[in-house]
């Protein structure tokens, strides 16, 4: 698979420069049974310029980034678009350095203009905003700067970690589809399930949050993350 891989890698084509002219339907089909390997190195194949990985530090993102990086390593790196909600516990924030030193990443960070931290978020739009009104909260700390970060980095293709069985609104999740914007979303790990990410990442020695061993699931923001039963990576 390996020489394959580099071999489709190498093939010379004409940049993706308009992801509307792609014909969704037959590429899902073809990439259905691949694996996600085999998808991202279609997307530097054809998005050599303009592709972007977004991550929020889950096992599913560092997944991706690991065949990126120590993987594929094509010869532009990847941007990483990281947003900072100003909100992670300091276990995602401590990860996000080890990461983007282990990989020697190239990592851009956004976060809602005009602010610095917490604090400062807390006195510009009110204490607990994310009780008062979730979705701008929502709004503000990750649609805004994603969509800022993903204009500014000029993505015509971006790449996520979600899973089809991570929700009951992603059971349908294609691994190719455009976004709002005219933009090609990649998932290369739709298919893939919770029990073979975790094995990827046991196997190849993936770094990971170490709320995972704690109890926590899935990891977001730290005021509206809680611990489940049990400890998520086992």
């Amino acid at each position: 698979m390996e020489q394959a891989t580099k071999s489709k890698m190498n093939q010379s084509i004409e940049p993706l420069t308009n992801p509307a002219s792609l014909d969704l339907r037959r590429l899902n089909q073809k990439f259905e049974q691949a694996h996600p390997k085999d998808i991202l190195a279609w997307c530097i194949v054809n998005v050599p310029i303009g592709l972007v990985q977004t991550s929020a530090f889950s096992v599913d993102d560092l997944l991706v980034t690991d065949l990126l990086y120590r993987d594929l390593q094509p010869s532009n790196p990847i941007p990483v678009l990281f947003i900072d909600t100003l909100h992670h516990f300091p276990q995602t924030l401590d990860l996000v350095a080890k990461v983007r030193h282990l990989y020697n990443l190239n990592l851009k960070s956004y976060k809602t203009p005009g602010v610095r931290m917490r604090q400062d978020f807390a006195a510009k739009y009110g204490e607990a905003l994310w009780q008062k009104d979730h979705a701008k909260f929502h709004q503000l700390t990750k649609v805004e700067p994603l969509q800022r970060g993903l204009a500014e980095l000029g993505a015509i293709a971006w790449l996520t970690g979600d899973r089809r069985d991570q929700s009951s609104t992603f059971a349908n999740l294609p691994i190719f589809e455009l976004d709002s914007h005219q933009r090609l979303k990649v998932n290369p790990l739709a298919a893939w399930t919770r029990k073979e990410t975790w094995a990827y990442a046991f196997e190849y020695d993936v770094t990971y949050n170490p709320l995972h061993d704690q109890g926590y699931s899935n990891i977001g923001d730290e005021p509206l993350t809680m611990p489940t039963t049990g400890t998520a990576s086992k």
